[in-house]
């Protein structure tokens, strides 16, 4: 085999290699000073606290409609015989 051409290959790949990773690098420490930016000068608003008056305690789940879950049921029972088929 010709070493120059393995030389040059492996030349090759290591600024190819090394070029991705400068490549990567830089954009994580761009996107690490654009974040302490936004951090800096975009704080999240306060939200403000909710008192108890006037909530429930404990809040009751909807119920489904009775006819929702008859349409659903039937589907489900039509989706399984047809795999079954």
């Amino acid at each position: 085999m010709d070493s120059n051409l393995l030389q040059e290959g492996l030349d090759l790949l290591l600024y190819g290699m090394g070029s991705v990773l400068v490549f990567l690098t830089l954009l994580v420490v761009a996107t690490l000073i654009m974040s302490a930016v936004m951090r800096r000068f975009f704080q999240d608003p306060e939200v403000p606290e909710i008192t108890g008056e006037g909530l429930e305690t404990s809040p009751q789940p909807a119920v489904p409609d009775q006819r929702l879950l008859t349409v659903i049921k039937t589907a489900l029972e039509l989706h399984r015989d047809q795999r079954k088929k």
